[in-house]
């Protein structure tokens, strides 16, 4: 009976995206120069190729203290009970134990008293046979969510690095065009004063005052702007730190600068890129424990065999009662025929939920392409934006010099100049911009590729303050000192159809 046990339900198998194979969104190529002058692979740490400190720390901390990777660390506890829970189910049972013990008497008016004590215990153990594999596909259901809350661990973990990178970038885009606006208005102050000068003596109408006060009271007007975004900004980082918000001591070091680094060589092609983002490996898992639990539904359908036992003993001081000893053993077996349709359309609620999986798996995949094409025309463009707009700026620079030597001499009127100021603020603007925009542009392609999650399973995955929590109960030792798959491990296969 045992060597004709089957496994009811599908076998998982990763499912086909069919035009995966064939997509290629460029990346190898319209990246091919810069990441050939690196000559280096993307490394899983890709914030380290920033060369800044300050950044490896705060990704650091973030990827260690955020809330939702604390959250997803315990999620990972939580598997693992679950598949200990689903693991028991191949084992006998203990379902019933009881015992009891009494002291009786009695005081007669005439007469001896009377004592005795009397004392009983029972237990029940029962041990179902896994014919249909219901417990067997609990446990490959269990096996694939627990690999499921790893996966997104790493998500949680490529998400909180690409987040602090990008904030860090931002504040370190605000700090500088901050200081590119109070330069301009400096400059802007000083051709104030010099038209207030020529005014006075009456060398200049009123109408060049007026023009350089407006130029030069509108820079003024965008600081209050940069520096409340610059607070908020700040905010935000230290949110995602686990900090209270406020500004972060530890960025005064580096500020007003944006780190810039190249893309390193891709050396996965896209459709591997796609498969080994954590978001994408998460949603296959799920598909796989819900393709196990089908399994478990279709085994309610049929008998279920289980072998019981229960022993008991019962004692007494009453020398006219003997003690006893009972016990039972057999096999019994259980079969819901008349459940008038239940246990079918449990297994169609089963089915229905892992089409509706499979439908979110090919649109995650879907979403991660369109992720990273979009992250990498971004890069590409503002790469090349970036060397026009610097020769821009000194074109800019260079001509307001110009205009303000000719105005000093007479050759031309103000207005040239103020369009020069005006002009020489406005490419600085954008620089920046674009500078700070090849940094964000950066960071999304290499979250696009799953990148920042390989260093977390080397790290503890609960934090020393949970941790020191749950040690003081012994239940979650094994949990906790067990470490996490190495990043290429994969779930059990399904057991096999003609084995127990």
């Amino acid at each position: 009976m045992l060597g004709g046990c089957t496994m009811l339900g599908p076998d998982f198998t990763r499912p086909e995206v069919p035009w995966l194979a064939a997509w290629s969104n460029g990346a190898r190529e319209a990246l091919a120069a810069d990441a050939q002058a690196r000559g280096r692979p993307v490394a899983d740490a890709w914030w380290l190729g920033f060369d800044d400190p300050v950044l490896d720390q705060l990704v650091a901390e973030a990827q260690r203290l955020n809330p939702g990777a604390r959250i997803a660390g315990m999620r990972i506890l939580e598997a693992r009970a679950q598949l200990g829970i689903a693991a028991s189910g191949l084992y006998p049972q203990l379902q019933q134990a009881s015992g009891n013990a009494l002291r009786a008497g009695q005081r007669q008016s005439r007469g001896a008293d009377t004592a005795f004590w009397s004392a009983s215990a029972a237990f029940n153990i029962a041990w179902e046979i896994d014919f249909w594999g219901k417990y067997r596909r609990a446990i490959e259901s269990a096996d694939a969510a627990y690999f499921a809350s790893i996966a997104q661990y790493d998500d949680a973990q490529v998400l909180v690095a690409a987040q602090a990178a990008s904030l860090y970038g931002s504040i370190r885009t605000i700090e500088l065009r901050l200081r590119i606006a109070h330069e301009n208005a400096a400059i802007q102050k000083r051709s104030l004063e010099i038209t207030e000068r020529l005014f006075r003596s009456g060398n200049e109408s009123e109408l060049d005052v007026q023009q350089a006060r407006s130029q030069y009271l509108g820079t003024l007007a965008t600081l209050p702007e940069l520096e409340g975004n610059l607070r908020q900004t700040q905010n935000a980082l230290g949110v995602l730190l686990g900090r209270p918000p406020g500004p972060l001591p530890e960025m005064e070091t580096g500020r007003g600068r944006i780190p810039q680094a190249g893309l390193g060589l891709v050396v996965d092609l896209p459709a591997d890129l796609l498969r080994r983002r954590p978001d994408v490996r998460a949603a296959e898992m799920q598909l796989a424990a819900q393709s196990a639990l089908i399994g478990v539904s279709e085994a309610a359908l049929y008998p279920s065999i289980a072998l019981g036992g229960s022993i008991g003993l019962a004692a007494t001081s009453v020398a006219a009662v003997p003690n006893t000893l009972t016990w039972a053993a057999g096999p019994a077996l259980v079969w819901n025929v008349f459940d008038h349709g239940n246990l079918r359309n449990q297994v169609l609620v089963q089915d229905a939920r892992l089409r509706q999986l499979q439908v979110q798996y090919q649109d995650t995949v879907l979403r991660a392409a369109r992720e990273t094409d979009d992250a990498v025309a971004g890069f590409a463009a503002n790469r090349a934006q970036v060397d026009i707009l610097e020769e821009a700026v000194r074109a800019a620079r260079r001509s307001l010099d110009i205009a303000t030597t000719q105005y000093r001499e007479g050759f031309i009127d103000f207005q040239r100049v103020l369009d020069s100021q005006r002009a020489l603020f406005g490419q600085q603007e954008q620089l920046v911009s674009t500078q700070g925009s090849v940094m964000q542009s950066l960071v999304s392609l290499y979250k696009a590729m799953g990148g920042g999650w390989e260093a977390g399973r080397a790290r503890p995955f609960v934090d020393d303050e949970t941790r020191a929590t749950l040690e003081m109960r012994s239940d979650w030792k094994p949990l906790l000192d067990a470490p996490l798959p190495p990043p290429a491990a994969q779930p059990l296969p399904p057991a096999s159809k003609d084995r127990p």
